[in-house]
Formats: C-alpha cells, sequence, structure tokens
C-alpha cells in the first residue's frame, strides 16, 4: 500500500479517541498459518495493512488475527470457513474456496478479495457477486475518510 495512505491510517487509527479501532499487528506467523489453513496466498496490500493495524477500521471493518474491540473477535480464518460454509453449493462457492474474507457490508454480506487481489462482495438476498475494487489498496482509498 502506498505511504500516503498508510501515513493517513496511522494517523486517524492511532489518535487517542479512535484507539478502539485498531487491533493488534498481525505476526508473520499468523498470516503463514492462516494461508496455509485457507489455501490461499494474501495480496501484499492486505498483508502490510493487518502487519502494521492487525484487524482496523478503514472505512470498514477489516478483519485480521486480533482486531480492534469495535471491529469484533472473528479472525479472516473465522470469516472465510464461515461465509465457504454458508455457501457451499452456490454459485459463489467456487470462488470463495480461492478466496479470503476480510470485511462484511452492513446487510451481513461477505467481502473477499480473490487470487487475482480483486476485492469483490457476495449478496445474500439477490445471489449476485459483485467488484468492489481492482485491489484492496484501491477498496482503502475508496472508502477510507477521516472525521
Amino acid at each position: 500500500m502506498n505511504e500516503e495512505l498508510m501515513g493517513r491510517l496511522k494517523a486517524f487509527l492511532y489518535r487517542e479517541d479512535n484507539l478502539s479501532l485498531v487491533g493488534i499487528a498481525a505476526s508473520q506467523e499468523e498470516i503463514a498459518s492462516a494461508q496455509e489453513q485457507l489455501n490461499v496466498s494474501f495480496h501484499a496490500d492486505y498483508v502490510h495493512f493487518i502487519q502494521k493495524f492487525g484487524g482496523a477500521y478503514a472505512g470498514l471493518a477489516v478483519h485480521a488475527f486480533s482486531n480492534g474491540s469495535s471491529i469484533g473477535k472473528e479472525t479472516v480464518v473465522d470469516l472465510t470457513l464461515d461465509f465457504r460454509e454458508q455457501f457451499k453449493g452456490s454459485p459463489f462457492a467456487e470462488v470463495l474456496e480461492r478466496s479470503y474474507v476480510i470485511a462484511m457490508d452492513g446487510s451481513g454480506d461477505p467481502i473477499f478479495i480473490n487470487p487475482a487481489g480483486q476485492v469483490l462482495i457476495c449478496y445474500h438476498d439477490n445471489g449476485e457477486m459483485k467488484q468492489l475494487a481492482d485491489s484492496f489498496e484501491t477498496l482503502i482509498e475508496d472508502c477510507f475518510l477521516e472525521w
């Protein structure tokens, strides 16, 4: 991720009134274990983000392993395995088996990163899948606005 965006995130997340929005930085061991368990490779931008902020708010709640207390306790592994199970047998099942869920929208729909690094969403209610951004970095640039 570009350093200007990382600097903006750092300035926002480490303000005293926002500390519940930032988690504990992910370790290389946690990342390797999760990738092995999910049979995926995390995109470099996502790794950069979670190694700096853990699970944190960046315009949306991005889950990792140790999330900010306002984010919730579900890890990227928990979310991915849960949504793989929920969508088993659906047209999305194959895509989710090769992807990992990093967030949910306000309706509980999974936001995930596919092997190409694109960020997508699956809508429960209408069965559609939509690309939200070309990359994790683009997603954060589009979503993150300092208050």
